[in-house]
């Protein structure tokens, strides 16, 4: 299987494990040598986060991909953590059953990848994220062990808040070897509707009266009307994705149409809500993603005060603003409260305040980064540029 590198990785200085006891040997002779590592899968998230840094030596866990335990009766899944996620979800949909993460990139993305980064996608309202879906993981340390930790039974979860470290740490203090996961049923009937208006104000009045009714959809999902021009739409789309047996789905249909015009949307406009942040930034080199957290009541103040292209998981409260330069993303990221830019260019990075000052959870991150990594060698500056 050829390597997504990106273009800063250098094949002559790459090590690609095949099995979880050779990640450990590569990470502890690299530490014993005190090498600087880039540590990942496919690198298909290298905009994400802070800049990586120049290293001794790349260390890629793309070579490990094998299912190692599927068990559809028990609703348990365990992956090595090179497996691409779109792989594994192709596995579990021959037994009609899933991981609802629903990440970005997900035809590139491995498993490992999607759960260092923490990432997830619409369905995150109903299913939650990695955090709720991950039940076990074995990873890899500097000093060469491979640590397990959860299991392989949904209800276990004696030792799992060390992996839970793992999740959201952008490789900085440990390598995911093995994932595994509890698997959820797919629905009978799962069906996306589209609510078109004119004014914002209408798109989050019908929102809230989704909210405040007993429906309780899997996604809500809120594009302005500056995003809705770029995948073809009119207005202000309201995306409603909606999951249970046939009954059920017919009354969401009939409920959502007294709210607005209602289309349904196919598998295709489904992508197209999952991928909008890989297809930006696919046709803009210098563009940047801006994610803002928000109460629900405060939804129409961040639609108001950001002039960009706006995707809302307007559920669960966060938006996503797109802009085709990196500068004007830091603008708004320094001048807009619970900002980050979550996307920009490598080469941007290092002049871009990407994070908001710390908080005073800070000085654990850093004793937890210590303990895991004392010489800091792994992905440095991914986090906070200083992890």
């Amino acid at each position: 299987m050829p390597l997504a590198y990106s273009s800063v990785l250098s094949p002559k200085n790459s090590i690609v494990p095949g099995r979880a006891e050779d990640l450990a040997s590569a990470l502890a002779a690299a530490a014993s040598a005190r090498q600087t590592i880039t540590l990942g899968g496919r690198f298909s998230k290298n905009r994400m986060a802070g800049p990586i840094g120049p290293s001794d030596v790349t260390i890629s866990t793309v070579n490990l991909n094998r299912l190692l335990s599927y068990e559809p009766n028990d609703l348990t899944v365990s992956v090595e953590a090179g497996m691409q996620y779109s792989e594994l979800s192709r596995v579990l949909a021959a037994n009609r059953q899933m991981v609802p993460l629903d990440p970005p990139f997900a035809e590139q993305s491995t498993v490992g990848g999607v759960v260092a980064t923490n990432s997830s996608g619409p369905r995150r309202r109903l299913y939650g994220t990695a955090r709720d879906l991950v039940i076990g993981m074995t990873f890899a340390t500097l000093e060469g062990k491979l640590v397990k930790t959860g299991g392989m039974v949904v209800k276990n979860v004696a030792g799992l808040d060390m992996g839970k470290l793992m999740i959201g740490s952008f490789g900085t203090l440990a390598a995911i070897a093995v994932v595994n996961f509890k698997v959820l049923p797919m629905p009978q009937v799962d069906r996306l509707f589209l609510l078109s208006f004119d004014a914002i104000e209408q798109a989050i009045a019908a929102r809230d009266q989704i909210l405040k009714s007993t429906l309780q959809p899997a996604s809500i999902d809120l594009f302005n009307r500056i995003a809705s021009k770029r995948v073809g739409w009119h207005g202000c789309v309201l995306a409603v994705r909606a999951a249970g047996n046939a009954a059920v789905v017919d009354r969401y249909q009939k409920e959502l149409a007294a709210l607005g015009s209602l289309e349904i949307g196919d598998a295709g406009v489904q992508s197209c809500i999952q991928e909008f942040t890989p297809r930006f930034l696919a046709s803009h080199e210098n563009g940047a993603v801006v994610r803002i957290s928000f109460t629900l009541s405060q939804l129409g103040e961040v639609l108001r005060t950001v002039n960009a292209p706006i995707l809302a998981r307007a559920g669960t409260g966060v938006c996503y603003a797109y802009f085709e330069d990196a500068t004007a993303a830091a603008e708004v990221a320094g001048r807009t409260r619970n900002a980050i830019i979550d996307f920009a260019p490598e080469s941007q990075k290092p002049k871009l305040k990407l994070w908001p000052a710390p908080g005073p959870d800070f000085e654990l991150m850093k004793r937890i980064k210590q303990m895991f990594d004392p010489e800091h060698l792994l992905n440095r500056g991914r986090l906070y540029s200083q992890l």
